[in-house]
């Protein structure tokens, strides 16, 4: 697997479509980071490790409002062929700041405004509404 990050968005989106109540991806740390992420502003339940499987996996819960995914958008923007490094007056709002951009910085993983706060730029992973 190339993209380990974009194989995990692909999943959370395919589970969405299906309706799925839950989804398992395989564990890394970098899928924890940007889960914490999502976690924190919103767009899913939560998530925790399953030790069940030869390999270690995350199980995500997914969430829905009202019968529809809160995820509408999720993009993969920084991708292995083609990294996506910005300042940080130079991380994008998604969708006139109702979205959130996830970013990696010197700092760890984190959104977008918290990118902004913390005054720190980096690699932008994906974006979300």
């Amino acid at each position: 697997m190339n993209d380990p990050l974009g194989d995990m968005l692909t999943r959370i989106r395919n589970a969405q479509m299906r309706g799925k109540s839950t989804v398992r991806t395989p564990a890394s740390k970098l899928r924890a980071w940007v889960l914490d992420v999502l976690a924190d502003e919103g767009y899913i339940r939560g998530y925790e490790p399953v030790a069940d499987s030869k390999h270690p996996e995350i199980e995500i819960s997914l969430k829905y409002y009202e019968g529809t995914p809160v995820i509408r958008d999720l993009k993969r923007v920084s991708k292995p062929g083609r990294r996506v490094y910005m300042g940080v007056n130079d991380i994008p709002q998604v969708r006139q700041g109702l979205g959130v951009s996830i970013v990696s910085t010197s700092r760890g993983v984190m959104s977008d405004a918290a990118a902004r706060s913390a005054n720190v730029g980096g690699e932008v992973l994906c974006t979300v509404f």
